[in-house]
């Protein structure tokens, strides 16, 4: 789960601080056009370079920060590329191609009125928190001053820098998804495609069908507006009735900027990420090309894949939450495959981050290879255990206070032996305390959760 932008003042001005996927806000109220400008200004001074890509997804606010977040860049003397609707994994595929820093606007599988600015560093990486740090500070610098439109030097004359649209975009993009599975076709596979009418809308029907996929398209209509309404990786269940009701094979779900990927069984059944996972890191590991028979997950990552991966001698490497956290884990164990629960998955030998429609082929490849169902590879790969997620709202954000419920957490683990998971921890941008549990059941998730909800409550008053 991608973390929301925080929000700091400076004086009367606003600014937004990085979360864990760039920064993100209510478009023209917390992320305004004057913030973008100045952050463009600032990732040219921070990142670097003579050329930036920027695309965007299809909120109706895009065009707009996207001009902003162009001006303020070319402000500061660098060539801007305008990608237009791209994924954002094609902006990292630029970003990696050309090894020139790029931005994506988007704010993923947020509602439309929200808009958010993901940035990567030359060769498709994102931030780390050290360069986070310094473009806050640079941040901070711009939008304090009496005029952010203003402070510091800039040049002028041919020293400013040029925007320009791309030409043929996706081809490049499309070409690199294709071939990551060696000349394989997808060919005798039925599936609908939900693009949520956002980035993938264009782009990933096209790849899917060239590769053989029977492709049935939904919610691929864009009008700035609908973008996660009611479709997409966060809301499947129509997905779900209209495979069971086309006698489809499966089905594919992404995001708004289609960075994230869910499928769907012929039965309706949610494929969620982790299963996802265990299916490529299982086909991996039996063809001899999982690295170090490794794969990284999140503490969120259910247990029962945990279990499955212990069965067959993969090792798990754990993170805290966020895309980013995976992949700096892969990148320092120099490792193959990871991800998230949401569908964020990782493939570091195909891609720079998390890409949807590159685990989507990936994922195909492995069922048309096997011969067999996606409800039967899925099934076999882990059993999900329950999982009960609950969002305690505090007063403020108190770090200390997962050490302070310590033994109302091990009376449950206790009970839950090594049936079962607890998990406790604060938002690292809301004043939330998020309680999740595994059990055997439902109904035992539900009451330990409900036992820690209110130790939590009893602590801070709630």
């Amino acid at each position: 789960m991608s973390s929301q932008a925080i929000c700091w003042s400076s004086e009367e001005h606003t600014v937004l601080k990085f979360g864990t996927d760039g920064v993100r806000g209510v478009a023209n109220a917390e992320l305004t056009p004057e913030l973008a400008l100045a952050l463009g200004r600032a990732a040219a001074r921070v990142l670097g370079g003579d050329h930036v890509a920027i695309g965007r997804d299809t909120r109706r606010s895009g065009p707009l920060l996207e001009a902003a977040l162009a001006a303020g860049l070319a402000s500061e003397g660098v060539d801007v590329t305008l990608l237009g609707v791209v994924p954002t994994p094609e902006v990292a595929w630029w970003s990696a191609t050309r090894d020139a820093p790029a931005a994506m606007v988007s704010a993923s599988h947020n509602p439309f009125g929200d808009n958010g600015i993901k940035l990567f560093t030359a060769g498709g990486r994102k931030l780390s928190d050290a360069v986070e740090a310094q473009l806050e500070d640079e941040l901070r610098r711009l939008v304090g001053t009496a005029d952010a439109a203003t402070a510091g030097p800039r040049p002028t004359g041919a020293a400013v820098g040029q925007m320009a649209a791309a030409g043929a975009v996706h081809e490049g993009y499309a070409a690199a998804v294709a071939s990551s599975i060696d000349g394989r076709r997808l060919d005798g596979l039925s599936a609908v495609v939900d693009c949520a009418n956002g980035s993938a809308s264009v782009v990933a029907p096209r790849v899917l069908a060239d590769l053989g996929l029977d492709v049935h398209v939904v919610h691929a209509e864009p009008d700035g507006a609908n973008i996660n309404d009611g479709c997409g990786s966060t809301h499947t269940d129509g997905l779900a009735r209209t495979v069971v009701e086309r006698g489809a094979d499966l089905g594919v779900a992404f995001d708004g900027d289609a960075d994230r990927v869910l499928l769907v069984d012929a039965t309706g059944e949610l494929v969620d990420g982790d299963q996802i996972i265990a299916v490529c890191a299982i086909d991996r590991h039996e063809r001899g090309v999982l690295v170090d028979d490794s794969v990284v997950v999140t503490v969120m990552t259910n247990l029962g894949f945990r279990l499955a991966m212990e069965q067959r001698d993969i090792r798990v490497v754990e993170t805290k939450v966020g895309d980013r956290y995976v992949l700096e884990a892969l990148e320092a164990g120099g490792l193959s495959l990871g991800g998230e629960q949401s569908g964020h998955v990782i493939f570091p030998g195909l891609a720079t981050t998390g890409d949807g429609l590159l685990t989507a082929v990936q994922t195909l490849d492995a069922v048309v290879r096997a011969g067999r169902p996606l409800a039967e590879l899925a099934a076999e790969a882990m059993t999900r255990l329950p999982q009960v997620l609950r969002n305690v709202r505090v007063a403020e954000r108190d770090p200390a206070i997962v050490e302070r419920l310590g033994p109302d957490i091990a009376a449950v683990e206790k009970r839950l032996g090594g049936r079962g998971r607890v998990l406790v921890r604060t938002s690292g941008t809301e004043p939330l305390v998020r309680v999740m549990v595994e059990a055997p059941t439902p109904a035992e998730a539900e009451v330990a959760v409900a036992e820690l909800v209110a130790a939590v409550e009893a602590l801070t008053g709630g």
